[in-house]
């Protein structure tokens, strides 16, 4: 017997045009409605200690979602949802919005795009894939025209200890005090911690309208599901747009300790900042953790500086134990921020005078071909190298937690990782170290290399 729920639709999807609702009723084709429905689960299963997309489609394999027409709109309704999601029967209210934030974002842009955009297709050319940034964010209306400059976004690890945790909520405080808003990617540990303690910071200054931005995508928000304090969730069609939605909605970014995802982020950032069209880019960029932590941050800066070089660790500051000097660092900041969009006339809330390569756009789909594929020799364009990296990192972050990344390790055994030796040594050294530390898997889980690295 089956559980069946009706919710009502809540937000900007409870006023719909029946044209509007005809364009949603045709956009649930079998594979987007797949993507839309798993989806739609990880929302539903949010707060669980779990990272592995695999298990969590297997244990609610009977879990369906249905749109019902009515002459207003479109209600939800779910079939056999994960209980956590309920309180005395009754869905919780953030949970319910962020359903239909995952309506919004997957089935009416890509409707309103007129291409699948959450699919696997070709990709469209730079200007329209920062249009649909663009569209996506302002539809989720992210881009508030009278917010100052105050957006920062902080990545992390969502397996990091306890001690790691709150010195990322410490700084979420010492931010929220002085009137910054969080953009994070939604998730458990360093996703959370910065949002918890803004909100704290928020409350004690009286700020009624802080802001917890939540930047997701559809392969990886069942291994980080939204955490309570999204308060905004806005789900990208692929890893690509997403990275492009945080660097040019953040007026600052605040690196906490992570693993290959994390690492991921880092070099996608650096890549840009090095292109010479945007040597003179103002993106104040710190990384920072506890005091123990200091020999990670020293790990990942001689990875930096052995691969793209002196001018890359000359992008960031490191500061260790000391949330406020972050903070201050993120205030200075903000006035050089205003400055030079206000020089060249460019928007405060979106950063379109940014420049992102056609080798930073492109989805790039994780398999033991293209992987095996990958340029990483030291031979080539910093900036080459950089995008190379980068999708390295993001193969092994889908072999870790996503579905089809976890299904081919299990079918087709590690991905092979080649290049030149001392690049390569370099490599299996820091990953080597993510391994010991536990930043693979969620604490308490067996870790099994999804990856295997070559000619060493």
């Amino acid at each position: 017997m089956s559980n069946t729920y009706q919710l009502q639709p809540v937000g900007w999807m409870s006023q719909l045009s029946q044209l509007e609702v005809n364009q949603l009723a045709t956009s649930t084709s079998k594979d987007l409605y797949q993507v839309f429905r798993n989806c739609c689960l990880a929302v539903l299963n949010s707060g669980v200690e779990q990272d592995d997309s695999h298990a969590l489609f297997k244990q609610f394999k009977d879990f369906d979602v249905r749109l019902v027409r009515r002459e207003r709109g479109v209600k939800m309704e779910l079939i056999n949802p994960p209980q956590v999601a309920f309180v005395d029967g009754k869905l919780i209210a953030g949970v319910h919005e962020h359903l239909f934030a995952v309506l919004r974002d997957m089935l009416y842009m890509s409707s309103k795009h007129k291409q699948p955009i959450f699919l696997k297709e070709q990709p469209a050319e730079s200007e329209l894939i920062t249009h649909m940034v663009f569209d996506m964010l302002r539809h989720a209306n992210a881009l508030g025209l009278s917010e100052p400059a105050n957006l920062v976004t902080c990545w992390g690890g969502h397996s990091i200890g306890l001690e790691e945790y709150k010195y990322t909520k410490a700084v979420g405080y010492e931010l929220g005090l002085r009137g910054f808003n969080i953009c994070t990617g939604c998730g458990p540990g360093a996703m959370k911690g910065p949002m918890k303690g803004a909100a704290i910071g928020h409350a004690k200054q009286r700020i009624k309208t802080g802001r917890y931005v939540g930047i997701s995508e559809p392969s990886i928000i069942a291994a980080e599901p939204p955490n309570a304090i999204v308060n905004e969730l806005i789900i990208m069609p692929d890893i690509e747009k997403r990275l492009e939605a945080f660097v040019r909605v953040s007026h600052g970014i605040i690196i906490f300790p992570g693993g290959v995802g994390t690492a991921e982020e880092l070099l996608y950032l650096l890549g840009l900042l090095l292109h010479e069209k945007n040597r003179d880019q103002e993106i104040p960029l710190i990384l920072t953790g506890p005091a123990e932590r200091r020999e990670y941050f020293d790990a990942i800066d001689a990875f930096v500086g052995a691969t793209l070089g002196k001018e890359a660790q000359d992008k960031y500051q490191i500061v260790v134990g000391d949330e406020q000097t972050v903070a201050n660092i993120m205030c200075d900041s903000k006035k050089a921020v205003q400055q030079y969009r206000k020089a060249h006339g460019d928007s405060f809330n979106f950063n379109w005078r940014l420049h992102i390569p056609d080798d930073f756009q492109q989805p790039f789909e994780p398999t033991h071909q293209s992987m095996a594929e990958l340029n990483l020799h030291l031979d080539q364009e910093i900036c080459s190298l950089a995008a190379n990296l980068r999708k390295c990192f993001s193969g092994i972050v889908a072999g870790n937690v996503k579905a089809e990344g976890v299904s081919l390790i299990l079918d087709k055994g590690p991905f092979e990782i080649s290049g030149d030796p001392s690049l390569m040594e370099k490599m299996d050294t820091l990953l080597s170290s993510f391994v010991e530390q536990g930043r693979m898997k969620l604490p308490g889980s067996e870790y099994h290399p999804c990856y295997r690295v070559k000619g060493l």
